[in-house]
C-alpha cells in the first residue's frame, strides 16, 4: 500500500510537468505563428522532389520534427545546457538534451518500479538516470578541452607561419582548419563561421574561450586583441606568446612528475579499504557481513566511507599546483 502511495504520486508529478510542457510548447507555437515553419523550410532548403528516395525522405521528417519540438520547447530550457553542447561537440539541441534527461529519468522510476517492486529503488534508478547524461557531457567536455591543448601549441606555429607568408589572421585560420585535425579544426571552422555572418573577431574568440576554457588560449586571444587595437608585429607577438606556452608546457609536465607519488599515493589508498572488503567478502562473507548489518556497526562502514572520501579530496587538493 505504501509503495502504491508512492508510485502514483510519482506518476501524477511525471503526468504534471509532461502537461507543463506540453503547454508551454503550445503558447509558443501559437504565438509564433506559421511563419516560422516558412522561414526555416526557406533556410534550410529542405527538398521536395518526388525522386528522393525514401532514407532522404525520412532524414526530412526528422529534421522537420526536430525544429518544431526544438521551437516548441525553447522557452523551457537554459541557455547554458547550449554552451556544455557546444564544448562537448554533440550533435543535438539543449532541448533535446532536456528531453533525453527527462524521459531517462521517467524510464529509470519504472525500471526500478517493475523489475524490484520498490518505490525505492526506482526512484534510485531516476537519479542514477538523470545524472549519468550529465555526467557523460561533463566527461565529454573535460576529453575534448584536453585534446584541444595539446594541438594549441600547432596551431600557433601553423597561424605564426602563415601570418609570416603575408596572410591576415583569417586567412590563418583558414590554414588551421585545412591542416589541424579535431577538436582544433571544428573550433576555429565556428570562429570563422561567426565572423563571416557578422560577429565581430575579438567576440568571435571570446565565444571560443567560453567553450574550451583554456588559460593558453587566453594569452593569444588576449595578443590578437591588442594587435587588432593598437597595431604591431603579430607574428612577433605570437611568437613571444608561443614560447611562453611552451614553457608553461614544460614546466606543468615537470610538476606532474614529482607530485605523480602523492597522486598514486592517494589512488591507492582509496581503493585499498574497498579491495580488502571485496576479498574478505570472497574468503569469509559471515565475517565481514557484520558490520554491514543494522546497528551499531553500521556507523564503522559509513564513516570510513566519509573519510576515505575526504583523505582523497584532501590528497588531491595538496598534489594539485597551479601553473
Amino acid at each position: 500500500m505504501f509503495a502504491e502511495v508512492y508510485i502514483t504520486v510519482a506518476l501524477g508529478f511525471g503526468i504534471i510537468m509532461a502537461g507543463i510542457l506540453a503547454l508551454i510548447g503550445l503558447a509558443n507555437a501559437l504565438s509564433v505563428g506559421d511563419q516560422l515553419g516558412e522561414r526555416l523550410e526557406t533556410y534550410t532548403a529542405l527538398p521536395t522532389s518526388r525522386h528522393m528516395n525514401d532514407p532522404d525522405r525520412r532524414r526530412i521528417r526528422i529534421n522537420r520534427m526536430r525544429l518544431r519540438l526544438n521551437s516548441m520547447l525553447s522557452p523551457a530550457v537554459a541557455e547554458k545546457i547550449n554552451v556544455k553542447l557546444m564544448s562537448a561537440n554533440w550533435p543535438i539541441t539543449e532541448t533535446e538534451f532536456v528531453m533525453i534527461r527527462f524521459w531517462s529519468t521517467f524510464g529509470g522510476l519504472a525500471l526500478g518500479w517493475l523489475v524490484f517492486k520498490s518505490v525505492w529503488v526506482g526512484i534510485g534508478f531516476a537519479i542514477l538516470a538523470y545524472l549519468i547524461p550529465e555526467i557523460i557531457l561533463r566527461r565529454s567536455i573535460h576529453l575534448r578541452r584536453q585534446k584541444f591543448a595539446k594541438q594549441l601549441v600547432d596551431v600557433l606555429v601553423l597561424i605564426k607561419g602563415a601570418v609570416r607568408s603575408g596572410y591576415s589572421f583569417l586567412q590563418a585560420l583558414d590554414v588551421v582548419i585545412q591542416e589541424m585535425g579535431s577538436p582544433a579544426s571544428e573550433e576555429f571552422t565556428r570562429v570563422r563561421r561567426e565572423v563571416g555572418l557578422g560577429l565581430p573577431l575579438s567576440q568571435a574568440l571570446a565565444n571560443l574561450h567560453g567553450r574550451v576554457q583554456n588559460d593558453d588560449l587566453y594569452l593569444v586571444i588576449t595578443a590578437v586583441n591588442i594587435n587588432t587595437q593598437v597595431g604591431g608585429n603579430l607574428s612577433t607577438m605570437l611568437e613571444a606568446v608561443t614560447q611562453t606556452i611552451r614553457d608553461r608546457v614544460r614546466l606543468f609536465a615537470e610538476v606532474r612528475a614529482l607530485t605523480s607519488q602523492q597522486r598514486f599515493s592517494g589512488y591507492l589508498l582509496t581503493l585499498l579499504p574497498f579491495l580488502v572488503t571485496a576479498i574478505l567478502f570472497i574468503l569469509n562473507p559471515e565475517y565481514i557481513s557484520r558490520l554491514f548489518e543494522p546497528g551499531a556497526y553500521l556507523c564503522i562502514p559509513i564513516g570510513a566511507l566519509v573519510l576515505v572520501i575526504l583523505g582523497n579530496i584532501v590528497i588531491r587538493m595538496l598534489s594539485k599546483i597551479d601553473v
